[in-house]
């Protein structure tokens, strides 16, 4: 059930209807059947799967608070994240490695045979896997309360709004929401409604009316030139934000409307100044997951620095392998880790540059730092959205060739007759980039003031005025598919 869906339309309102007409105390037996009817509406075996990795993680769980030396502790930790972790990597990372194997072993002279499985890999399994993945680390470092009921642990893994593209919950935050009594609030449900319309605005105005220009391209980039291929990186980086942090908001949107509070998984990332500023601000769940399980425990950075680069480096790696089992995941997070190490290493020098032109605290560093910044990650997109590295290579000389062309002759055709045949016409296009510009400017005012605070503060009519302009902007402007809403990119992770 995609959130861009007639399904989802349909299916929201009677859950939250439910929930606030039935007893608190059978509230949770409520939003668990509707999370499995949810999660297995794509297909009924997956409720195995996240049942499995659900009960085994309550086990262990129970296992390590109960268990009277630190042996006992960590052998039941053990088996937790080797079990859960053991289920992602059959699903996620088996054919992966067999061809990574199959194709080393060849190349030393050695013929085996491909054992690949032929298994589908579950959505969201690499969501909800390092959410109970951190719950049993927690419960192991004392940081948060075994929890007994097996039903309310079911739902945290489970809750549908978050189940599948994050936020990933930390089990202090939703666990204890679960327990709350949460009585209707209309200024609660508006915000609620509002967050998730912006979410779909970007999804379905922005996102995939983009996504068909960018797909047109990327499906041979052979026969494209640079500057089409620039154009369609430049699109692709406006398409993987505003289509996973739109379906943040959704989440975000829906769990708010029956009093929930998920973490901000995205603020404002394509305003960042620099590398490290921007992964503050991009897939916070994930990002801040990776520094407190893995980068921190490997030493963060109160090492030697030739120890504190390899695990900046390490973790970064591993967050890319989490994105796809593919070499083109992991050389993005490797090289997003190695900018930042030059980032931090020049700091100090680029400081005092910046301080003897008497410019450090000016707007004109911080449009440059936009700008290097922006322009890095952009160019960085190539590698995670091409197919495999000789198309990302191919990309990055015809960007190069054809940047040097322009310059030589003066003439750079970015708006081309050539580019209306590529799956969106002139006015679509146009729209495309007004939709951007939009949201650029809704992301600056919220920089610098809160929005939905001057909304609060505001006449009611407001409210009303902003919903209904963003309705009308969905059902006219939105992109739907001939026979069905369009997924989600980081479903595929």
């Amino acid at each position: 059930m995609l959130f861009n869906s007639l399904h989802f339309l349909i299916f929201l309102p009677i859950t939250i209807l439910l929930y606030y007409l039935l007893p608190h105390r059978y509230r949770w037996v409520c939003l668990l059947i509707a999370s499995y009817y949810f999660y297995m509406s794509w297909n009924p075996i997956y409720a195995v799967l996240i049942l499995f990795t659900t009960g085994i993680n309550y086990l262990s769980s129970l296992k390590i608070a109960t268990s009277k030396t630190k042996k006992q502790k960590k052998f039941f930790l053990l088996l937790g994240l080797v079990s859960s972790l053991g289920v992602l990597f059959v699903f996620k990372y088996f054919n992966f490695l067999d061809d990574v194997g199959v194709s080393m072993l060849s190349y030393v002279g050695i013929t085996v045979s491909s054992i690949s499985l032929k298994v589908l890999l579950p959505v969201g399994i690499s969501f909800y896997t390092f959410q109970t993945l951190s719950y049993t680390i927690d419960v192991y470092r004392g940081d948060t309360e075994v929890q007994k009921h097996f039903g309310i642990f079911a739902l945290y893994v489970s809750f549908f709004p978050q189940l599948v593209a994050g936020p990933i919950e930390r089990s202090t935050n939703l666990l204890p929401q679960f327990y709350e009594k949460h009585k209707f609030d209309g200024e609660r449900m508006r915000e609620g409604i509002l967050l998730m319309l912006w979410g779909l605005f970007k999804k379905l105005i922005i996102a995939d009316r983009l996504a068909i220009f960018v797909n047109s391209v990327y499906q041979d980039v052979t026969v494209q030139p640079g500057w089409v291929l620039l154009i369609a990186t430049i699109f692709f980086s406006f398409q993987i934000y505003c289509d996973f942090s739109g379906y943040s908001d959704i989440a975000i949107g829906a769990a708010k409307c029956m009093g929930f509070r998920l973490m901000q998984n995205f603020d404002r990332p394509y305003l960042s100044v620099s590398l490290k500023q921007f992964w503050q601000k991009w897939h916070i769940s994930l990002s801040s997951w990776f520094r407190d399980y893995l980068y921190i425990p490997l030493g963060g950075n109160r090492v030697k620095k030739a120890r504190h680069w390899f695990n900046l480096i390490f973790t970064f790696v591993v967050s890319g392998l989490w994105h796809g089992a593919n070499m083109t995941f992991i050389i993005w997070g490797f090289f997003h880790a190695f900018l930042q190490a030059i980032e931090n290493v020049t700091l100090k020098i680029r400081n005092k540059m910046w301080g003897i032109a008497k410019l450090d605290k000016s707007l004109f560093r911080k449009i440059v730092g936009w700008t290097i910044t922006f322009s890095t990650v952009t160019l960085l997109w190539v590698v995670f959205r091409a197919d495999n590295m000789n198309s990302a290579l191919y990309i990055y000389k015809s960007i190069v060739k054809s940047i040097l062309l322009g310059v030589q002759s003066g003439e750079i055709p970015w708006f081309s007759s050539y580019m209306f045949t590529l799956g969106l016409n002139s006015a679509q296009i146009v729209a495309g980039i007004v939709a951007c510009g939009i949201l650029l400017s809704v992301e600056i005012s919220q920089s610098k003031l809160n929005l939905l605070d001057c909304m609060r503060k505001s006449k009611f009519p407001v409210w009303w005025g902003v919903i209904i302009l963003l309705v009308i902007a969905i059902a006219l402007f939105g992109v739907y598919g001939e026979f069905e809403a369009q997924q989600f990119i980081y479903f595929q992770f």
